[in-house]
């Protein structure tokens, strides 16, 4: 192992008790050694591209881990996934949890099975208003731009609403 590196991920989730399964996301986390460093809070947000789904809670996380390649990262996520009762991959399926790799450090990388940064972060809304509320003068590494910059010129109207930390919702239930 090289050091701490840091990422910065995407979770979703559209099913069930949706701020629950968020927490459980965070949770998870820990146990495949990735430290939860800080956390967005959760925006809800409409899905994009399908019809009949309920809306998205979305938040954003810095985790610190140690280093390791890039797939082996990505199976520790999916892994995540998993055990939380995610099943199956694909653009427009609701999902229990979603967690998406969106940065890595300066980290650059195209594969059959993962990309970083995250090939469409930066068309995001629900990605880049809890992204850039922890990480607004964070520098997208093939762009150039920080994820405020990109937020501030992104084309995306779909609706992003804030609603409040995860601790907070939880505590409602």
């Amino acid at each position: 192992m090289q050091g701490r590196s840091t990422a910065f991920l995407g979770l979703g989730s559209n099913i069930g008790d949706r701020a629950a399964n968020l927490k459980s996301a965070i949770d998870a986390l820990g146990e495949i050694e990735l430290e939860t460093i800080e956390s967005s809070s959760v925006f809800e947000t409409e899905p994009l591209g399908v019809d009949g789904q309920e809306a998205y809670f979305n938040m954003v996380v810095k985790v610190g881990f140690d280093s390791c390649d890039a797939l082996e990262l990505l199976d520790k996520l999916e892994s995540v996934e998993n055990s939380l009762g995610r099943t199956g991959k694909g653009l427009g399926l609701p999902r229990s949890i979603d967690i998406d790799l969106l940065l890595a450090g300066d980290m650059t990388i195209e594969s059959e099975r993962v990309t970083i940064p995250h090939p469409r972060m930066h068309l995001r809304r629900f990605v880049l208003e809890p992204l850039a509320e922890i990480a607004a003068v964070v520098r997208h590494p093939r762009l150039g731009k920080t994820v405020g910059e990109l937020l501030a010129s992104s084309s995306d109207e779909s609706s992003v609403r804030k609603i409040g930390a995860i601790g907070e919702l939880l505590k409602q239930d």
